[in-house]
């Protein structure tokens, strides 16, 4: 069962949930600690005591095989997938061969225990070392929390001012410690992928070479070894553009302005205090709330540090929401709620001036302020033609990062490529709207169609964009030979690109590895990808070039080449396409009183079955 992801935004709420789920992510990595100990403990037993080798190998392979992966997310890629199942795969080969087993590497220390040891010290003590001072900051803040709202309101300005500030300082200094603790959680969680299964398959393979192993045995693990690599190879190139992105989102997060920004994408939730009368007086308990906008729900779940008994949350239907007046009540940041469930209203003490603006603006349905989207334009569409057409110099270029090109002509043969590939890259980041959206899938046939279904789904103007610049990364990655960009990297550099999230969370970031297949799709098969739309320009040669101003022309598009079935025997005249294949062409002309249609069946010489009839042209006489 995978856990759900830890998002930046919520170490600022910090919600129950989300003390639950770092319980989840804090058990996960105590197991992994414990897994990685007795690993390294069974490693020794084998590399000191060959005498005993067999039962150390047994049960090094039993801890293999009841070791799983967790993940973050729903979904995982065929490399994690590849990856959660290898230390079963490594298991079932090492009780095979263990009747062969007969020396040790001199090396296996080397192999297996020191990146172990490395991973444990550094990454999961790291942790550790994160966790304490996040549960440190976390007692101050609520601590100096309930101090600061006990204050009475009589005081003195200034007094309350440096109680202000002192809070402030206090909750920035939890919520700094909060994120960074997040952010070394993912990077164990992501790390533990590569840096534990590669000393093991080091490890595996050096058993395997030099320890008497049949070659039949060697020959049958290296093909597997050989894909294990290579998904340990692109989980480490996700994980190194995902770290870019966590981390520029780190330091986003931690501005202070963007804090309050968060509110405009999420539901409005936090602590409040609620003002309880009770015969004897009044008390302040503290509750967690969340505001639903849409049947204005206020949702109360109570949060005392030591509750004696477990409460149910509370819910309450908002009619209205006042502020409430300084001088009628001793307390700071107050507003009361009037609801359908209670006859009079609900005192609510917000935990500052700024948090009681935002109660105030969710609870008075406020709209957002809209954006005006940026728009694919000739001009826009010129600067990525020359960009294409400057980088046919330097297909053959290693790689893609930017460099410093130097004093150049802006016309020159010279100028640098991968500057040009930057400004590329940039501009298609800018734009409002993405170009793509994406699908998964187990069956690569159902992947082909589905993308090739959205791609004509996409506005004309960004589908001609994409096919100019898959085109061009098809001519790059024809010479891959050269410059080593292959479609696997080249998805690694556009996938974010031209997949982007609606909003920056780590549970988006998660998902460019996905990103990275579709763009990889689209460049191993482009061809398929747009036959479509080649066939459709190729047709627009048999249509008339215009029509009388009394007639409309509607043209429909043509399906899919690729789906199409007919007769190698179909009468009709073979014209050759533009993609090489010849077509049988036959135009019907179909009339009514007032509809003219023209219809296409088009068939190809390795087709099997009947060819079928679209209607590519309809002219309606205006009346």
């Amino acid at each position: 069962m995978g856990h759900p992801p830890l998002e930046f935004s919520d170490c600022y709420l910090d919600s129950p949930d989300f003390r639950e789920t770092l319980k989840c992510y804090e058990l996960d990595l105590e197991r992994s600690s414990k897994f990685l100990k007795e690993l390294i403990k069974d490693g020794n037993s084998v590399i000191t005591a060959i005498k005993g080798y067999s039962v150390a190998v047994q049960k090094f392979s039993q801890t293999l095989s009841m070791f799983q992966f967790d993940f973050i997310g729903d979904s995982l890629t065929d490399d994690e997938i590849n990856i959660a199942q290898s230390f079963q795969e490594f298991a079932g080969l090492l009780q095979e061969v263990e009747h062969d087993r007969t020396m040790l590497v001199q090396n296996a220390s080397d192999l297996l225990i020191k990146p172990l040891e490395k991973f444990r010290k550094e990454q999961i003590g790291v942790t550790k070392e994160k966790r304490k001072k996040f549960e440190k900051e976390s007692e101050k803040y609520y601590s100096q929390l309930d101090k600061h709202l006990n204050l009475s309101a009589k005081k003195k300005e200034t007094q309350l001012q440096e109680a202000d500030e002192l809070l402030e300082k206090e909750r920035l200094n939890f919520y700094e410690s909060s994120v960074e603790y997040v952010y070394q959680i993912h990077q164990v969680q992501d790390r533990k992928k590569f840096d534990v299964v590669e000393p093991v398959l080091a490890f595996l393979h050096s058993i395997l070479t030099l320890n008497n192993l049949t070659v039949e045995m060697t020959q049958d693990f290296m093909p597997y070894k050989q894909e294990l690599q290579l998904s340990l190879q692109n989980t480490r190139n996700h994980y190194e553009s995902t770290c870019e992105e966590l981390e520029e989102l780190m330091k986003r997060m931690k501005h202070p302005s963007q804090l309050y920004k968060m509110h405009s994408f999420l539901p409005m939730e936090g602590y409040l205090y609620c003002q309880e009368k009770w015969a004897l007086g009044v008390t302040w308990v503290k509750y967690y709330c969340r505001y639903h906008k849409e049947g204005r729900r206020l949702v109360m779940v109570p949060c005392e540090q030591k509750p004696t008994t477990k409460q149910g949350p509370t819910q309450l239907t908002l009619k209205s929401c006042i502020r409430r007046k300084t001088e009628s009540i001793d307390k700071r940041f107050c507003f009361d709620v009037e609801t359908n469930e209670r006859n009079t209203p609900v005192t609510f003490q917000a935990l500052s001036e700024g948090d009681r603006k935002l109660w105030m603006e969710a609870m008075d349905g406020k709209e957002p302020v809209s954006l005006f989207p940026v728009y694919l334009g000739i001009i826009l569409f010129g600067l990525c033609e020359n960009c294409f057409t400057a980088r046919q110099s330097g297909v053959s270029h290693h790689g893609v990062n930017p460099t410093n090109p130097g004093d150049v002509d802006l016309h020159s043969s010279d100028w640098d490529v991968k500057t040009i590939t930057s400004a590329l890259k940039f501009y298609l980041r800018c734009l409002l709207f993405c170009s793509l959206c994406f699908t998964e899938s187990d069956n690569l046939d159902f992947r082909l169609s589905e993308i090739h279904s959205l791609t004509y789904k996409l506005p004309e103007k960004n589908r001609e964009m994409l096919e100019m610049l898959i085109k061009h990364l098809v001519n790059v990655c024809s010479h891959s030979e050269e410059n080593l960009m292959t479609p696997s990297n080249m998805a690694v550099i556009f996938g974010p690109t031209l997949m982007r999230a609606k909003e920056e969370t780590v549970a988006a970031m998660l998902d460019i590895k996905f990103q990275n297949i579709v763009v990889e799709i689209l460049i191993e098969d482009y061809k398929k990808v747009w036959l479509k739309w080649t066939a459709w320009s190729y047709m627009r040669r048999l249509l008339p070039p215009t029509c009388p101003s009394s007639v409309i022309c509607q043209r429909t598009a043509l399906p899919h080449l690729s789906l199409l079935r007919a007769s190698p025997r179909e009468s009709g005249n073979p014209s050759q396409s533009p993609s090489g294949q010849p077509v049988f062409i036959k135009l019907l002309v179909t009339t009514t009183s007032n509809t003219q249609r023209v219809i296409i069946s088009l068939s190809c010489p390795d087709c099997r079955h009947r060819p079928h009839h679209y209607p590519i042209l309809s002219l309606r006489r205006i009346q």
